[in-house]
């Protein structure tokens, strides 16, 4: 069969390679791709958000199943688009993938159906969200309601930063459209997971556990990114957090979308917030894979992606299994220096030859582009150097090694990836 992977970053790398393993698949398409993806897919020049381009591709060159790796085209309707024409196609409805698209409709969602989160209010009017600032302190959260590219939350530790906040956002329109509304809720107190589920909107098959390292310096300091890091599995994730996650969150999630009348297919990414290692309680959804979580994820993977995304789309998820190596998976993203600020393009890339002949690692790409025959960066976070281990350190220490032979001129990235978890193992 011939798959068509949507986007152009260091998760639809990772698709690309897990699904290009299937012996179910002859050929495997990217679009747009990046330089990593093209030398492992036939790349075609076509931007993720240009859905009627993508659904002309797909039926003139016949394609089988197409996977959407970005929450943009989801949102935008890509599935009922393709869907119409008579096409395969693993992901949310548009009506769906508003539980991304709008932080209001999510919230809303959430409070209706009991699901635990944490309190909050919206508002179209800067001044009146000003003022249920003043009434409720700091630290507090202000989110743009739509589409931000992973930085449209903002946590504000007083109620000076907050008020910034809101006019960055709704004044300012650091977001565009994305700001025509916000939510603002209660600061989250624990340590964070990502629980991400493949749906067919009855049936739920949880993916690996796995943690991601949302804020730009250490000790996740600084302002959010798209990901700087992420391992599985995720130790905060007990058995306990597991079976509450998907009995009091995912299960509520995908019967209530049902009741509504728009069921969910695809993937359902669930952020947590744990308190007290008891209380998981949902900071966001996305419906999409995570990235950086979907690399570790995807290493760990045993089985055939391609069959659950089938299974998905048919409806026969109850019958399929997901197994895993009992390895541990670490990914350290190699930043371009300024991310998520501004940043310069085009330097070139050093050592990705001596990382290759490591074993037990895959250095996937993000933001890159080839010229002239040399890797170049093309992109805020660049590489995302992924590895194996038989527990998180080895995984850690691998990972570090791969990053410490990759350069070039500015490049940032964390030191710390997976500490939370080494201290929660005892390791440090």
């Amino acid at each position: 069969m011939k798959v068509l992977v949507v986007g152009q970053g260091g998760r639809e790398h990772a698709l690309v390679w897990k699904i290009a393993q299937s012996p179910k698949v002859d050929a495997v398409y990217a679009a747009p791709g990046n330089g990593g993806i093209c030398e492992e897919a036939t790349c075609v020049d076509i931007p993720a958000n240009d859905l009627e381009a993508l659904r002309d591709f797909a039926v003139k060159e016949g394609i089988d199943l197409t996977v959407v790796g970005p929450e943009e085209p989801l949102v935008r309707g890509i599935v009922d688009l393709f869907e119409e024409a008579g096409l395969t196609i693993f992901g949310p409805s548009k009506a769906a993938a508003q539980l991304e698209g709008s932080k209001a409709y999510a919230k809303n969602f959430m409070r209706e159906m009991g699901i635990p989160t944490a309190d909050f209010e919206v508002f179209e009017d800067p001044e009146e969200a000003k003022k249920y600032i003043e009434k409720k302190g700091a630290p507090i959260v202000v989110k743009a309601d739509g589409l931000a590219a992973g930085k449209g939350s903002i946590v504000c530790k007083s109620v000076d930063e907050a008020k910034r906040a809101v006019d960055a956002i709704m004044v300012d329109r650091i977001f565009g459209e994305a700001g025509d509304r916000i939510v603002v809720e209660d600061f989250l107190r624990g340590e964070e997971a990502s629980f991400i589920v493949i749906t067919d909107g009855k049936n739920v098959v949880p993916l690996a556990s796995s943690q991601d390292h949302k804020p730009v310096y250490d000790n996740d300091e600084g302002p959010n990114t798209g990901g700087m890091g992420a391992y599985s599995p995720a130790p905060v994730v007990t058995e306990y957090i597991h079976d509450k996650a998907m009995n009091e969150i995912v299960i509520p999630t995908i019967e209530g979308m049902a009741e509504r009348g728009i069921p969910f297919k695809g993937v359902l990414y669930v952020g947590l917030m744990i308190e007290d290692d008891k209380y998981p309680r949902v900071l966001e959804y996305n419906v999409r894979f995570g990235d950086p979580e979907a690399q570790p994820i995807l290493m760990r993977m045993k089985s055939d992606l391609v069959d659950a995304l089938l299974a998905s789309i048919n409806g026969t998820l109850d019958s399929c299994e997901i197994e895993y190596l009992d390895d541990a998976a670490v990914c350290v993203v190699m930043a371009s220096g300024g991310y998520p600020g501004k940043y310069e393009k085009g330097k070139e890339i050093h050592g990705l030859d001596e990382v290759a002949k490591m074993e037990r690692v895959k250095v996937f790409h993000a933001g890159t582009k080839k010229v002239d025959g040399k890797f170049v960066t093309n992109g805020g976070r660049v590489l995302g150097v992924t590895a194996l281990g038989k527990d998180i350190k080895e995984a850690v220490d691998r990972a570090y090694e791969a990053v410490s032979k990759i350069s070039w001129e500015g490049v940032h990235y964390r030191k710390d990836i997976a500490k939370k978890a080494l201290r929660r193992l005892g390791l440090i």
